[in-house]
């Protein structure tokens, strides 16, 4: 199942004011979007595995160029076993 507010998040900071606003506060952009404390850990580690089950893989490619993860990090991190509990939407 798809985390709406998760996925929400990571559509809106296509915009590169967006983007920019979330490279400078991140954790202050979160707050807006009313993450569950597991998206938040989630986030915060970066820990794409656990995120990547409930959010549109294009979107999730995007949110970690955003976060300035290189293309081997994201993969490599996509492949490796999740850090923090894996999202369930």
């Amino acid at each position: 199942m798809a985390d709406v507010a998760l996925s929400r998040l990571f559509f809106e900071i296509q915009r590169p004011e967006a983007a920019a606003a979330y490279r400078a506060d991140p954790e202050g952009v979160r707050a807006r979007y009313g993450l569950s404390p597991k998206a938040l850990a989630a986030l915060a580690a970066d820990d794409v595995a656990a995120i990547a089950p409930v959010v549109n893989a294009y979107l999730l490619r995007y949110y970690f160029q955003v976060r300035g993860l290189t293309d081997a990090e994201f993969i490599a991190r996509l492949n490796a076993p999740p850090l923090t509990e894996v999202l369930d939407g």
